[in-house]
């Protein structure tokens, strides 16, 4: 068994940006697509949690979530590095954003997500989210974007 680690950030430095950049870079999926202004607008100057998960002291993935509505926090990033998958730690990252959100006094998270990525899309449900909204891409149906919510309550 690992010994895993989360570090709970609720205000965004120079340097926690600089960590997330870097660990955005070595995930395939995201194809460098955030860059540090997008960090900056939507974690700036609102309540905002970014958690880093570590194995055996080694930064192993990360999620970010932020709020813009009373009560609501929205779920907007996160992965796991590639070498560090099928460990469980998504959901592990997951569990913990709940209970601090919960903490927090939020009543829902939302979530987006993309049909192209069903091990988070199976996760997600299986952790009680609900789909409650579909953006359909008439080209490709990998494309297609699920809007899910969990209560907390």
């Amino acid at each position: 068994m690992y010994t895993t680690t989360i570090a709970r950030h609720s205000e965004l430095t120079d340097d926690l940006l600089q960590s997330l950049i870097t660990l955005a870079r070595q995930v395939p999926e995201f194809d460098g697509r955030y860059t540090i202004e997008d960090y900056r607008s939507r974690l700036t100057n609102k309540p905002m949690l970014v958690q880093l998960v570590s194995v055996e002291g080694e930064l192993a993935g990360f999620k970010i979530g932020y709020s813009e509505q009373p009560g609501q926090f929205y779920s907007w990033l996160g992965a796991v590095m590639p070498e560090f998958r099928q460990l469980g730690l998504a959901k592990t990252l997951l569990a913990d954003q709940e209970a601090w959100a919960k903490a927090q006094g939020f009543d829902l998270i939302a979530v987006n997500t993309y049909n192209q990525f069903t091990s988070m899309l199976q996760m997600l449900i299986k952790q009680g989210y609900k789909v409650v909204g579909l953006q359909t891409d008439k080209e490709q149906v990998d494309n297609n974007k699920l809007f899910l919510n969990k209560l907390l309550n």
